[in-house]
Formats: structure tokens, C-alpha cells, sequence
């Protein structure tokens, strides 16, 4: 439903801040989507019309307020090889189907999945993606002339410097004039944005991907659609996360994921290839004030402005003044804080956070490392968890009925600890398993309750289970076996 408060704060409530940030990105995303093209294997022109599309469509439809989204190294690289073996139509139809896959996972509410999330995991995607936008800029810092260093360590200074003397005009778009400038007004020899490619002359046209629409074509394009789908939806959640803790708002993930797949099914009928969320470019309009919708609008719409307007322009803009903007937001995006908290952290949140580094940036996979984070993090909670488990006993004063006190979680990797504490041979005639200080989670934490009924049973104890609370009763009663009649026959074949 149309809110026009709701639409006053998201669009008009910083109307300067917004445009100066999204031409700052503008340009920034040149020559990243360019490069993004040459991983995919395409046109350049195919990750900038992406750019400008996704960017344009993801501001009104994404649930992240001054997140920037366009083409990206993470869609690309799962592209590489339908583009190889079949061609652009079918990257573009692969792309339209990862926008629907996207949609659907909105619709299902995937976006709470963040939550399983930890702050180790989250923190180190965040120092994995700064080395990885580092080792980006390598190309343009290796084998290069003394006069591109120079020029780098100008925008640097600009970059940290001018801020000090005013903040009304971000400082990366006083480094990209000043280096553009002084390249021309001294004649350096740098690499500029027009040495990567020819960029497009045209608008974006519509068209339907020459494809058979047949189920072979399915086959072929549903697994790279599903690979784009998920790694881009893990990006771009991660990435709103960020942009979250930096700007102190919360954000719509379910609506963030909605908004992706329109995107990029749209993204696919203008000649685009599939994109997300970028946290560098997000850094950047971040920094530069950006926090609105309309950021990221005219981002992707003055991106069409530069290519089809400004194209002489833009082709002389030295190469040192993206990278120096690019290596600002590698510092600025890495979390320093956590080298010290190396010493001060759990050594299990370190572990976490340290495999998912090294993971991404051996790997240059984000889900990857993000999946390697995630596990280990669940493996080390369900060690805690199993380390305070235990189970006490006591006999009666007749020596006839023992008392099992449960306290703890009662799940897979307690169920054995659970077992391994009752005497199934002692000579009773009754025995009390006491859940009252106990949790029962899953079908292990079930069966191990049946196991040890059932092995009582079998001696001829009666054995009673008291105290569940009401979720572990229901669980009990759904899935529990032993007051079954036939149990004790099943269970040990007699």
C-alpha cells in the first residue's frame, strides 16, 4: 500500500546528499561492469545496460533504502561457461529465470534466513570482500608507471583530506574531476575508463531471448538461473545487513528479495545479465551520503546519462582516480577492529570468522565461504549447547525406583551422552526419567527417549517419563514410538 510519508522519507528526505552519491557511483560502476562483462565472457555493453537497469528498478522495488545493485563478479562468474557453450541468449534467459527463482524466495520469506547468520560469518564476508575489491585494483597497480602511483596517492589524499575542508560535495567526485584534469592539463599517460572497452551508444531495447522454449533449454539454463538466484540473494542480504549496521536502519529482506527478481527478470528483456547487490558500490554511496532511494536511481539512470551523453567525457577519466576510490572503500569496508578482537573473541567466533575469509578470497566464492561459516558456526553452538547437558540419578530410600533428573538440550549430539547415562542393568523395579529441567528438539532427542523406555522396558523395569514441558510434549506425541504396543517387538525383534 502507497504511503506518501513512507515515500517523502525513502526518496525526498535528502534529495542533495542522494544525487551527489549516485553520480559519484555512476562512475564508479563503469568500469566495474565493464569488467564484469569481460569475466562473463560478453559485450561490455551487457553488464552496462545490467547496471543501469538493475540499479533504476531495484531503487523502487528493493527493500534496502541506499543499497546500490547492478552487475556483478558473483553472477559473472556462474555465467562463464553457458555463455561459453551456448551463447548470450542463453545467459539472458538464464537471467530472466533467476529473477523469477528470486521472486519466489521472496514470496517464501527466505529473507529471515539471515538470521541463522552469526556476526563472525557476517564480519568475515565484510574483510573478505575488502581484500577481495583490493586485489581487484592489482592489474591497474602492477606494471604500471611511476606517474599512475603519483596519481593514486593524489586521489588518496584527496579522497581523505577535502572532507576536512568541507563536506558538501563528496570527496570521490572531487578526485575523479581533479585526476581528470590534471591527467589532461599535464598530459600524464594512464590508462583511462575508455582503454577497457568500447561502451554502448544506444538505449536498451526490448527483446525476447532467442532461445527454443523447449524443456532441454530448461535443463540447460535452470541450474546456472538457480546458482545466480542464491549467490545473488546471499550478497545482496548480507550486503542490506551492512548497509543496516552503517547507517543504523533497519530493512525489508523479504521485499529486498522481491525486488531482486524483478530486477533481474527485467534486466534479461533489456539485453542485461544478471546482478545484485554490490557492498563496494554500497560503501561508496554510503560515504558519500548517500541513503535514500533515490541514490541508487540516479546512479543507474546518470550511468545511461554518461554513456549515451557524456561518452567522450567519461572515456578520458584516469584509471588512478577509480582506484583510488576503490581502495578507499577496500579500507574502509574491512572491519579493523576484528585483528584485535582476535585476542579478545572466543577463539571459536575467530575460527568462524577466519574460515569464512579465507574461504572467499581462496575461492572467490561468497556462498561458499558464507556456507563454511555458517556450518562451523552451527557446529560450534550444538558443541556448547551439548557440553552443558547432563543427567543426574538418585534411589529411593526402598531401593526399588531410581530417578533420572534430565537438565539441558536433548538433541543429536546429546542423544548418546542421554543414553550412556542410565544403568539398563541394575535391578529395579521402577525407574523416573525426569525431563522437567530438559528440552527435547528433534527426531534424535525422540528416539533416544524410545531407546532408553524401550531398554528398561525389556528388563522388566516400568519406567515413567515426567516434567515435559508443552513443546517437547508435542513433539513426543507426534513422533514417539515406545507406548506403542508393537515397539518392543520392532525394537529388539522379540
Amino acid at each position: 500500500m502507497f504511503s506518501f510519508d513512507a515515500f517523502r522519507r525513502e526518496w525526498l528526505s535528502n534529495i542533495r546528499g542522494d544525487i551527489l552519491a549516485g553520480i559519484v557511483v555512476a562512475l564508479a560502476l563503469i568500469p566495474e561492469a565493464i569488467g564484469f562483462s569481460v569475466i562473463a565472457g560478453v559485450d561490455p555493453k551487457v553488464g552496462l545496460y545490467a547496471s543501469f537497469s538493475i540499479a533504476v528498478i531495484i531503487s523502487i522495488s528493493g527493500g534496502r533504502p541506499g543499497m546500490i545493485s547492478a552487475a556483478t563478479a558473483a553472477t559473472a562468474v556462474l555465467m562463464v561457461s553457458l555463455v561459453r557453450d551456448h551463447g548470450l541468449q542463453y545467459l539472458l534467459a538464464a537471467t530472466i529465470l533467476a529473477g523469477v527463482l528470486q521472486v519466489l524466495a521472496g514470496f517464501a520469506r527466505l529473507g529471515y534466513v539471515m538470521r541463522f547468520v552469526s556476526r563472525s560469518v557476517l564480519t568475515g564476508f565484510v574483510n573478505a570482500l575488502a581484500i577481495l575489491i583490493f586485489m581487484a585494483q592489482l592489474p591497474e597497480l602492477i606494471g604500471v608507471s611511476w606517474q599512475t602511483y603519483a596519481m593514486i596517492a593524489a586521489g588518496l589524499a584527496v579522497i581523505y583530506l577535502f572532507p576536512r575542508l568541507t563536506t558538501v560535495v563528496p570527496s570521490p567526485l572531487v578526485c575523479i574531476v581533479a585526476l581528470t584534469a590534471a591527467s589532461l592539463a599535464l598530459g600524464i599517460d594512464v590508462r583511462t575508463v575508455g582503454d577497457l572497452g568500447e561502451l554502448p551508444s544506444s538505449l536498451p531495447t526490448f527483446l525476447i531471448p532467442d532461445v527454443p522454449y523447449t524443456l532441454e533449454t530448461l535443463r540447460i539454463i535452470f541450474p546456472y538461473s538457480v546458482g545466480v538466484a542464491a549467490v545473488g540473494l546471499l550478497e545482496s542480504l548480507l550486503t542490506a545487513s551492512i548497509v543496516d549496521q552503517m547507517t543504523d536502519t533497519r530493512s525489508d529482506k523479504n521485499r529486498e528479495c522481491v525486488g531482486q527478481g524483478i530486477a533481474n527478470f527485467c534486466t534479461g528483456f533489456l539485453g542485461g545479465m544478471a546482478g545484485c547487490a554490490m557492498i563496494g558500490q554500497s560503501v561508496i554511496n554510503v560515504k558519500s551520503g548517500g541513503r535514500g532511494r533515490l541514490s541508487a536511481f540516479v546512479a543507474g539512470a546518470f550511468l545511461l546519462v554518461l554513456l549515451l551523453l557524456l561518452d567522450d567525457w567519461v572515456r578520458i577519466i584516469p584509471m588512478p582516480a577509480l582506484v583510488a576510490i576503490m581502495i578507499m572503500v577496500s579500507i574502509g569496508t574491512f572491519s579493523w577492529s576484528s585483528l584485535n578482537d582476535l585476542r579478545k573473541h572466543p577463539r571459536r567466533s575467530s575460527i568462524v570468522m577466519l574460515a569464512t575469509v579465507f574461504t572467499v578470497v581462496g575461492t572467490h566464492n561468497l556462498a561458499l565461504g558464507v556456507g563454511v561459516g555458517v556450518l562451523l558456526s552451527g557446529i560450534f553452538f550444538a558443541w556448547k549447547v551439548a557440553q552443558i547437558f547432563r543427567v543426574g540419578s538418585e534411589l529411593s530410600a526402598d531401593g526399588g525406583t531410581r530417578i533420572y533428573t534430565v537438565l539441558g538440550q536433548l538433541f543429536f549430539a546429546t542423544a548418546d551422552d542421554f543414553l550412556d547415562s542410565f544403568d539398563f542393568r541394575e535391578k529395579l523395579d521402577r525407574v523416573r526419567i525426569d525431563v522437567s529441567h530438559a528440552h527435547i528438539w528433534d527426531l534424535t532427542g525422540v528416539g533416544a527417549i524410545d531407546r532408553a523406555v524401550l531398554k528398561f522396558r525389556k528388563e522388566g523395569v516400568d519406567v515413567e517419563v515426567v516434567g515435559m514441558n508443552e513443546a517437547s510434549a508435542t513433539i513426543m506425541d507426534k513422533l514417539a514410538v515406545h507406548n506403542d504396543q508393537h515397539a518392543l517387538e520392532r525394537a529388539f525383534g522379540h
